[in-house]
C-alpha cells in the first residue's frame, strides 16, 4: 500500500473507531436492514440494469430520505458525469442532483488533485472521464513526452492507438493509475467488459502494474463518500451487487454490506467467495420491507 492509500485507509479507520454502544462495528452488525443512520448505493445492477428500475428502488430511496436517512450514491462507472447520474436517476424516478452522486472518475481528480496538482495526463477513457480531469485544472496531451501520469478508466472505445499511447508514455516514465477494478458491468441480457480489461491490456504491454486504482473497495473514495454522506462508516450500510468492490468496500472500512443479487453476482460465485456480506438479499425491495418492520 502506498502512503497516499495509507493515508486515506487510516483517515477512514479513524472516522469508524467510535466506542462500544455508540455505532460501533459490533453494533452495527446487529441491526436491522432498515437501522442505518446512512445508505450507500451502487447503481449499476443494484438500483436499475440499463434504462429499468429493479423493483422497489424508488420507492425505498424515497422511504428513507422520508425518514430522514442519508442517502449517497457511490459508482465505480466513469462513462457518466455526476450530473447525467443525477439526470438519469431522476428520469427513472428517483429525483437526485449531482451531489447525491460520487463516481469514480470525480474521486480520481480529487486524489490526482492532491496527490499530483499541475500533472499532465493522458486518458484511456471516454468523454465524461476527460471532463471530470479537465474541469479539476489538468492539462491533456497525447505527445508522450509530455505525459507525467497515464489514467485508466472503463473504456468502450479503447483502441490500439490509445494502448500505444498509453506503453509509450509508460516506458517514458509516466505513472499508471486507474478508476476502477471492476472486470465486467452489467447490462440488460448479461455483462460488458469493464476498466480491468484496458488496465490488463496496458499492463500486458508495459510490463507495469497499475499503482493507484481510486475506486470501490479503494478506501480513497470511501473517505470521499463520508465526507459526502457526512456519516461515519459504522452508521452506513453500502449497498451492491459485487463481492470483490462493495462488499469488499464494507470489509475495509468497517460499513456493513448487502450483497443483492440482481447484478453480476450469481448464489454460487457467493458461496464460493472468501469475501462475506452482512447480508445477502434477493434485491433492494428487502431492505424496503425492513424498513416496514422497523417502522412498527
Amino acid at each position: 500500500m502506498n502512503d497516499d492509500l495509507a493515508g486515506a485507509s487510516q483517515r477512514v479507520s479513524e472516522r469508524s473507531s467510535r466506542p462500544p454502544g455508540q455505532g460501533s462495528p459490533a453494533t452495527a452488525a446487529r441491526r436491522c436492514l432498515g437501522g442505518y443512520r446512512g445508505y450507500l448505493f451502487d447503481l449499476d445492477g443494484t438500483l436499475y440494469l440499463g434504462d429499468r428500475l429493479l423493483p422497489g428502488a424508488r420507492e425505498l430511496v424515497e422511504r428513507l430520505r422520508s425518514l430522514g436517512r442519508r442517502v449517497v450514491f457511490l459508482s465505480n462507472n466513469p462513462t457518466r458525469t455526476r450530473e447525467q447520474y443525477g439526470e438519469k436517476l431522476t428520469r427513472l424516478g428517483i429525483p437526485a442532483e449531482a451531489a447525491d452522486v460520487v463516481t469514480s472518475a470525480q474521486v480520481m481528480a480529487i486524489y490526482l488533485g492532491r496527490t499530483a496538482p499541475g500533472s499532465t495526463l493522458y486518458v484511456v477513457g471516454e468523454p465524461p472521464l476527460v471532463e471530470e480531469l479537465r474541469s479539476a485544472g489538468f492539462s491533456l496531451s497525447e505527445g508522450p513526452d509530455e505525459i507525467d501520469i497515464v489514467v485508466c478508466g472503463f473504456d468502450r472505445t479503447f483502441t490500439y492507438e490509445k494502448l500505444n499511447v498509453a506503453l509509450q508514455a509508460i516506458r517514458r516514465g509516466a505513472r499508471f493509475v486507474a478508476t476502477n477494478p471492476d472486470r465486467t458491468c452489467p447490462v440488460e441480457g448479461g455483462e460488458i467488459p469493464d476498466c480491468a480489461a484496458m488496465i490488463g491490456a496496458i499492463e500486458g504491454a508495459t510490463g507495469k502494474r497499475v499503482e493507484v486504482i481510486v475506486g470501490k473497495p479503494s478506501p480513497i473514495i470511501v473517505e470521499v463518500a463520508l465526507e459526502s454522506i457526512g456519516l461515519d462508516a459504522s452508521d452506513c450500510l453500502v449497498v451492491g451487487d459485487r463481492l470483490e468492490t462493495d462488499v469488499r468496500t464494507g470489509a475495509n472500512s468497517g460499513m456493513d454490506s448487502a450483497l443483492v443479487l440482481t447484478g453480476v453476482t450469481s448464489p454460487e460465485q457467493l458461496e464460493a467467495s472468501s469475501v462475506r456480506p452482512t447480508y445477502v438479499l434477493s434485491g433492494v425491495v428487502e431492505i424496503l420491507d425492513a424498513l416496514r418492520h422497523h417502522e412498527r
